[in-house]
């Protein structure tokens, strides 16, 4: 998302935003049909299908042209799969079980069937993999409503020496060569001072059922907000460390995609990995108005702690940026929100779409162009 934050001033912005009133159904006009978004040179995928190769390397990418104001949620069979279930884990017999190590007065496990009978609605969530950059779809990111267990409450049932600093919560990974350079290893470290802020959880419902096997059945975890590296499937372990806890792997392998500004050796040393502020159009609809032919850009805002309720759009390199509003955006944080944009352009052609968050305080690193 390009941040026009050193040219416009928040308060001018606020203004005209607010001048920009919502679109009215009724003005809106007869749908003709939708323009593609073309994104030159990003390959085409096919929704809702694995591809890619297997373990590590399995894709399957959301098709976000089809939310509406009532259709937010993503149904599971269509939720983004970046590494499908291991092998070791769908061949796996028995009860599931968590190991509880490190800095604890006598080590032991959880088994995940007491999970289940204290599980509770934790609400709706985005999970966006930090690596969401083809600008071909931007589809590697989902929004369910999930199931599970604070992962404070689990750690309360343990004696918790007071050295420790942070939790380790390590799951199970492929273990298959990956064609696309991805590091076998699936854990994060999680300072204990963020968790109550975070609202971490172990989630084993995902939109009412059973957690689908490529999303961790029969355990994932969840942190709202941050990257999806971070929300370690197939939970095999949790363990508490110190301050000189090593960084994992990775971390260390998805530095850079989550705004680390190094691949530090010490756990301790990485800022937290949050999505930050971002949006996109999703769809464009041609239609038929009474001022003439007018297109309804319609697209999300997600991403950052603190509710987008304007952004601005700029059409073309040297085009003027135009404030709106995000209007209806009373969903949840943590999720995302649909916004829309009347254009009648100038003069036909092909025009890339950049859009901004004005509010200069907005963490807003991501650029992002659609044609």
């Amino acid at each position: 998302m390009a941040s026009a934050s050193a040219a416009l001033a928040p308060s001018y912005l606020d203004r005209l935003a607010a001048e920009q009133p919502c679109s009215d159904p009724a003005t809106t006009g007869t749908l003709i049909d939708t323009v593609p978004l073309s994104r030159s040179g990003a390959p085409v995928q096919p929704y809702g299908v694995k591809f890619g190769g297997r373990g590590l390397d399995a894709r399957l990418i959301t098709d976000l042209s089809t939310l509406e104001p009532d259709r937010l949620i993503t149904p599971n069979a269509e939720a983004f799969v970046r590494t499908e279930c291991p092998a070791a884990v769908a061949q796996h017999r028995g009860p599931w079980r968590i190991k509880t190590t490190g800095l604890v007065r006598g080590e032991g496990s959880l088994p995940v069937d007491e999970l289940l009978k204290s599980a509770r609605s934790m609400g709706a969530h985005l999970c966006e993999c930090s690596g969401n950059n083809n600008p071909a779809n931007f589809g590697l990111m989902s929004v369910a409503e999930w199931d599970g267990v604070p992962l404070t409450d689990m750690l309360s049932r343990l004696e918790i020496a007071a050295t420790a600093t942070a939790v380790l919560v390590s799951g199970v990974d492929p273990d298959m060569p990956s064609a696309t350079g991805s590091t076998a290893g699936a854990s994060w470290v999680i300072p204990l001072v963020h968790l109550d802020r975070l609202g971490a959880f172990l989630a084993v419902r995902m939109n009412g059922e059973a957690l689908p096997r490529d999303h961790g059945r029969p355990v994932r975890l969840v942190v709202p907000g941050w990257y999806a590296a971070t929300w370690i499937k197939w939970v095999d372990e949790v363990r508490l460390v110190g301050a000189n806890e090593p960084a994992t792997s990775q971390m260390k392998e998805f530095a850079g995609r989550t705004h680390q500004p190094a691949r530090h050796d010490l756990a301790r040393d990485y800022v937290a990995p949050e999505i930050q502020v971002a949006a996109v159009p999703v769809r464009i609809e041609r239609r038929r108005t009474a001022t003439g032919i007018s297109y309804r850009i319609v697209g999300i805002v997600w991403g950052g702690r603190q509710k987008v309720d304007r952004l601005a759009i700029r059409f073309g390199i040297d085009g003027p940026w135009t404030p709106f509003l995000v209007c209806g955006a009373s969903g949840p944080s943590g999720t995302w929100s649909l916004w829309e944009f009347q254009w009648q352009p100038a003069q036909p052609g092909t025009y890339p779409i950049f859009l901004s968050a004005p509010d200069r305080s907005i963490p807003q690193r991501r650029t992002l162009a659609t044609t």
